[in-house]
């Protein structure tokens, strides 16, 4: 039976949620997934579903999401459901929900110099199957600046500043580009690149997304196998 992925769009328009929701959506078919792409978030309310999914693909920019919207793939993702994402679709989806800031790993705070800016992704040395035999490489696009969740395991980083800002104060830095994380028993996948679907002709760059899905949609297939949840994770302490 193949496994299944949910792609959910929508939100701000210039990050080309359609076009970067058909990217993902035939990646994930010849990776032999039974893909559903809906542009609503109301697909996000059933936990049952979501549950049955082994990947859920958020591609939402700047939206609000409801506190039971969150839950429903908090609970997910604890218990098995991949999530994987890029750019600002996961980690700019929505700002006021600290709780999808937990689960993903970050959150976009600004792209200094806007569109267009050259800068190098450097590939960091891993034992991740995500970037494996993958070197550096460049781009032009924005560089995401973000704050990040200090659990993350980085898998690639680009150095800051290439556009002098206020925060060039602070002297080089490097920012995580891509990372992975753990949720309960799910995986966690990031990519911040994907301001426009363009970037995704850049082999690298749909590589790394393209192998995120696959590590991401794995952790359901070991909780299955194992007969894992997220039970010895629970708590009745308060956590927003």
């Amino acid at each position: 039976m193949a496994r299944k992925a949910s792609i959910v769009w929508g939100g701000w328009l210039g990050h080309e949620p359609e076009p970067v929701s058909e990217v993902f959506a035939r990646t994930l078919t010849e990776e032999g997934f039974s893909v559903e792409v809906s542009d609503t978030l109301a697909s996000l309310e059933d936990v049952d579903k979501l549950k049955a999914l082994h990947l859920i693909v958020p591609v939402w920019t700047m939206g609000e999401i409801s506190r039971e919207q969150v839950a429903a793939v908090s609970d997910a993702v604890a218990n098995g459901t991949g999530i994987a994402g890029c750019h600002g679709g996961m980690c700019d989806a929505f700002r006021t929900a600290v709780q999808w800031q937990f689960i993903t790993g970050g959150n976009w705070v600004s792209h200094p110099g806007g569109d267009g800016v050259e800068y190098t992704v450097n590939i960091k040395q891993s034992s991740s199957s995500i970037v494996a035999g993958i070197t550096d490489f460049q781009v032009s696009s924005e560089q995401y600046y973000l704050h990040v969740d200090p659990a993350v395991e980085v898998l690639a980083t680009t150095r800051f500043p290439t556009v002098t800002w206020y925060h060039s104060a602070n002297g080089e830095v490097d920012m995580p580009v891509a990372w992975t994380k753990r949720w309960g028993v799910g995986r966690v996948f990031y990519n911040s690149l994907g301001h426009r679907a363009d970037i995704f002709d850049i082999p690298e760059a749909l590589e790394i997304q393209r192998r995120g899905f696959l590590w991401a949609a794995e952790g359901k297939d070991i909780a299955l196998r194992e007969g894992l949840d997220a039970s010895i994770y629970e708590s009745d302490k308060k956590m927003f």
